[in-house]
């Protein structure tokens, strides 16, 4: 089968196609036949391992000190169930599925081996492969944090970066949630992201959220580009705020503000589970929620698609289309 290898860190070139065996099923494992995957603002750290010097340790340990530990990338996938280990009960051949390739990765290929008990979930019967690829990492994220918040119908919610991956699905996630949206962006952006459901638009090249007096239950940094010292005059007493950022500066002044404050910071990983995926797919099917696609790539342009993801411009997800010999 044909995939993408990445054996060493480095610029999108360091990804290379190759041929390599197909895996096999395991007794409780279904080997999916891929479709679709999609290159993430993560796929890129896992590429280049750029991180910020506090997460450098940590980060290399997890994904290997000299060299990527996992030597296929890629997430997030969409595709079909081409067989099944003889243990298997929730997942049978010719299921169409979406979710995560899991912490081995190996996404970026036409054949992936998971187990059942994987996040794997049924696809959305109205979406492209394409489409249900790009939920589980910013689906998935956003929901794990907004779910953090607990929002009420009528509170009052920034996005910053809304136009990201995970900001399109937070901004729809919010509304769903009875939320007043309000989605930053750049100047090209705002009729786009108030037509996901944003009730409000900032400019960020022309405004500074901070400063305009407006106040919010939630901040939600979903770029990890503010900050909670600057943020938090915009956000109301006992409000929270949420980031993606990992920095050891942020670590800080999360126990700082747990100690001394009724302001709120939750930041970490998100955890995207099945239910979760369930949920995200019980939206979309119910028409509360879509996926943004910005720019669709072959397998075969992989280092194309990851050189235009690391520009930071892209316009809610980017997709990868993984042909098959045996296709049309």
């Amino acid at each position: 089968m044909k995939a993408i290898i990445c054996t060493k860190y480095g610029s999108p070139e360091v990804l290379e196609l190759q041929d390599v065996e197909r895996p096999v099923p395991k007794d409780n494992e279904v080997l999916i036949k891929i479709h679709a995957t999609t290159v993430t603002s993560g796929d890129v750290v896992d590429r280049s391992c750029k991180v910020h010097l506090s997460a450098w340790l940590p980060t290399r340990i997890f994904m290997g000190l000299t060299k990527p530990r996992r030597k296929i990338p890629g997430a997030d996938l969409a595709g079909e169930i081409e067989a099944v280990g003889k243990d298997v009960t929730l997942f049978k051949a010719g299921d169409q599925v979406f979710g995560s390739a899991g912490w081995g990765a190996g996404a970026y290929a036409e054949y992936k081996c998971v187990g059942q008990d994987a996040r794997l979930a049924p696809k959305p019967a109205n979406m492209s492969y394409e489409e249900a690829a790009a939920i589980p990492f910013g689906g998935g994220t956003a929901l794990h944090f907004l779910k953090k918040a607990n929002i009420q119908p009528g509170q009052k919610v920034l996005i910053y970066g809304a136009s990201g991956s995970v900001g399109t699905y937070a901004v729809q996630i919010a509304k769903y949630y009875g939320a007043e949206v309000t989605g930053v962006c750049s100047s090209s952006n705002l009729e786009w992201v108030q037509s996901l459901g944003a009730d409000n638009v900032i400019d960020y090249t022309k405004e500074d959220f901070t400063k305009n007096g407006q106040t919010y239950d939630v901040i939600f940094d979903t770029v990890a580009k503010s900050s909670f010292s600057k943020s938090k005059k915009a956000l109301k007493q006992k409000g929270i705020y949420l980031t993606t950022d990992m920095g050891l500066v942020l670590m800080l002044q999360m126990l700082w503000a747990k100690m001394i404050g009724s302001r709120r910071v939750v930041s970490w990983v998100a955890s995207i589970k099945v239910e979760d995926l369930m949920f995200l797919k019980e939206l979309v099917e119910a028409g509360h929620l879509k996926s943004v696609i910005d720019r669709t790539w072959p397998l075969e342009q992989m280092a194309e698609a990851h050189a235009y993801v690391e520009t930071g411009h892209k316009k809610g997800n980017v997709a990868i289309t993984v042909k098959h010999n045996d296709n049309p």
